[in-house]
């Protein structure tokens, strides 16, 4: 099958998926590029339509999956096509149409030692990428946004995960109903402050351990830091004043991984 006009009744629903009220009301979102598009593929993601430059062909790299591409519709179509449903100026020759996946957050609270990455607020898309790649990186069981937090179908979300969204849970959620009860099951809530008491060295990350980042700028906000168990926080014997989110919750996540898998060989 092939889509070659921009004002095409599909081209144009994929062009909306650009816009999370679009995104939440087809309940899809687009991945873009050959990598993103793999790593769909490769986890069983319910893909709905893959479609790739009519003109450039199939890119090598996905000809052997496209007899199992899992039931997916393979589309060609015209560059104008994938301009118009591309967010950036340089557009990559293959996207695919993905149905947004259901999960319980129930299902992360279940998991014992579990390490998570929760998200209070956090409005960059970048940061949010990145911090749930570094939680893909260390094995956390999973990562929540909050509300406030940039969507996690943000083309720039999308991308700066490269391709974690699809190894490990990602949920979104009103933390304040998720941690009261995370903490009924055992879960200990941590986030960082500077007038921590304790280095986050100095911290055991050993038992289930929730770790809770707040926005770039204002932090953790008060209803959910009226939750949190331990304040802890990041020696900087530098001059820099602060890390950015994203750095904070890295440094916090491979002490965690340090002290579980590594503590032993020191």
């Amino acid at each position: 099958m092939e889509i070659l006009s921009p004002q095409n009744a599909r081209a144009k629903g994929w062009a909306q998926l650009q816009e999370k009220k679009h995104r939440d009301k087809q309940n899809k979102y687009v991945v873009e590029g050959i990598h993103l598009v793999q790593e769909a593929l490769s986890s069983g993601a319910d893909i709905e339509c893959l479609a790739y430059d009519v003109d450039k062909g199939i890119p090598q790299e996905l000809r052997h999956i496209t007899d199992t591409g899992q039931g997916a519709e393979w589309i060609g179509v015209s560059h104008a096509v994938i301009s118009k449903v591309s967010d950036t100026p340089s557009p990559q020759q293959v996207f695919a149409v993905i149905r947004k996946e259901a999960r319980q957050w129930q299902d992360l609270i279940l998991r014992e030692n579990g390490l998570v990455v929760v998200l209070d607020g956090l409005q960059d898309p970048g940061n949010v990428g990145t911090i749930i790649r570094s939680a893909d990186a260390v094995g956390a069981a999973g990562v929540v946004l909050g509300r406030g937090c940039a969507d996690l179908y943000n083309p720039k979300t999308l991308r700066s995960t490269m391709g974690s969204l699809f190894h490990l849970p990602v949920l979104e959620g009103d933390l304040l109903s998720i941690l009261p009860e995370a903490r009924e099951r055992g879960a200990r809530l941590v986030t960082t402050m500077l007038e921590g008491q304790r280095s986050c060295f100095e911290y055991d990350f050993k038992g289930t351990s929730w770790i809770v980042i707040g926005s770039e700028g204002r932090g953790v906000s008060p209803e959910v830091a009226a939750l949190v168990d331990d304040a802890i926080r990041i020696p900087m014997p530098g001059r820099a004043e602060s890390l950015n989110a994203a750095m904070a919750a890295s440094v916090l996540m491979y002490e965690a991984l340090r002290q579980r898998e590594y503590a032993a060989e020191l």
